[in-house]
């Protein structure tokens, strides 16, 4: 984990002061999961690690009390549950949840029509419904004590049709658009929301998955840093100067029929 460095100063206040003292990360066992909670936990906010396996959350956990002296706790919970909204707004009850990242993502790959109904649906449930529930069980709270942020991850993927991705870039375009609607809408009553929109990420998945590096490709602690630096400064943040300039080229400049065929190239070596 990273050194403990001064708390970032935001807008006058800490980061801390301005969102509250407990964050939520959901995915967090590890890759940029992990990489945001040592991010809040050295912006000095207590922290609830949320993922499906539990010894990897209890690591982290140690990890961090040790290096940051913040309280941890964990919750072994599958995103895609039925219940997973209840659950968080039972979190919520018991925790004034300052600051809620949703990173949780199920990517299926590969041709569209060779993979199982139950794999594009998992990804639907984790992608779509997961952030859906959680925002709408954590933001009441952070709207009635007038403060509150919330992190959606989305991606690159999501700004164009993706070939043998296909329903995690549909799913990351939902993300995307949610979170800026909620931008919009809950602004105004002290929340402020913000897209992430990432392109590559060294992570345990992407190493396992990818063939070589994409252009671009990250640290996950460099993107996590990116996004709560800018949490509060607008509705979306794409990390990374090759990656802004990708994400305008193919989500504004070029035409979609040359944006998509870019992406097949970049996502034929995907395993």
């Amino acid at each position: 984990m990273s050194q403990v460095l001064p708390l970032p100063i935001v807008a006058g206040r800490s980061f801390r002061d301005r969102y509250g003292p407990w964050a939520l990360v959901a995915g967090a066992s590890e890759g940029l999961g992990a990489a945001y909670a040592d991010a809040l936990a050295r912006r000095g906010l207590h922290l609830l690690l949320i993922a499906r396996r539990t010894e990897p959350l209890e690591a982290l956990a140690a990890s961090l009390r040790a290096a940051h002296g913040v309280e941890v706790r964990t919750v072994a919970l599958d995103l895609a549950a039925d219940d997973v909204g209840a659950r968080m707004a039972a979190l919520a009850e018991e925790h004034a949840i300052g600051v809620a990242v949703y990173n949780a993502a199920y990517a299926p790959v590969g041709a569209f029509l060779d993979r199982s109904m139950s794999e594009l649906q998992r990804a639907v449930d984790v992608n779509v419904r997961g952030p859906l529930a959680c925002v709408h069980a954590l933001a009441p709270p952070m709207v009635a004590r007038g403060r509150g942020g919330l992190v959606l991850m989305s991606s690159l993927a999501g700004f164009q049709g993706s070939p043998r991705i296909a329903t995690y870039a549909a799913t990351k375009a939902f993300n995307t658009i949610l979170g800026e609607s909620l931008w919009g809408e809950l602004g105004a009553r002290g929340v402020d929301v913000l897209v992430c929109s990432a392109g590559a990420i060294r992570t345990p998945n992407y190493t396992r998955a990818a063939g070589a590096e994409a252009p671009g490709t990250m640290e996950a602690s460099a993107v996590a840093e990116q996004a709560l630096h800018a949490l509060g400064r607008g509705p979306l943040v794409v990390p990374g100067f090759i990656n802004r300039l990708g994400g305008m080229l193919l989500g504004r400049l070029l035409p979609r029929r040359v944006a998509v065929r870019i992406m097949a190239k970049n996502t034929q070596d995907l395993s």
